[in-house]
């Protein structure tokens, strides 16, 4: 793969902010060519440093405005009990993210719900039946302070 230079930093940039900006706004706004534009767009595609465009949905909209954060403990660190775990919260729909930890905690989950009321559902249903879990904690966001998908580029 090869490196990238400051135009296609700014059209990361661009695209991060709006995905569904044309063509020819995209080109005028880092100063090339439509067609030049296109070419070095569809490399950055190829190359995988654009890994797919997606439509951000409201959460409040959606019925889930609360974010609660899970930390998990696993009763033990063998692949077996990791891959087990990690293939029954991929089938959970309530969970945005998880992450295998160092600290603490062996997994970070972020889990959306309509209300205290939902979240319990979701932990009796889904996580109080994952496999391997030792213990558990979880914190409810109070205000999302900052939120954004953008990388640093």
């Amino acid at each position: 793969m090869s490196d990238i230079d400051s135009i296609d930093r700014r059209i990361l940039q661009a695209l991060q902010r709006d995905g569904r900006i044309s063509n020819t706004q995209l080109s005028e706004e880092v100063n090339l060519s439509a067609s030049a534009c296109h070419r070095r767009v569809q490399r950055l595609e190829k190359e995988g440093w654009i890994s797919g465009y997606v439509a951000l949905l409201n959460p409040r909209k959606m019925g889930r405005p609360t974010t609660v954060f899970v930390e998990i403990t696993l009763s033990g660190q063998a692949d077996e009990v990791l891959d087990a775990f990690e293939k029954a919260v991929a089938r959970v729909p309530d969970v945005l993210e998880c992450h295998l930890m160092a600290g603490t905690a062996d997994y970070l989950l972020k889990v959306v719900a309509g209300d205290t009321e939902d979240f319990a559902r979701i932990h009796r249903r889904y996580l109080a039946t994952l496999p391997g879990v030792a213990q558990m904690q979880s914190s409810f966001a109070l205000r999302t302070v900052r939120q954004t998908t953008a990388l640093p580029v």
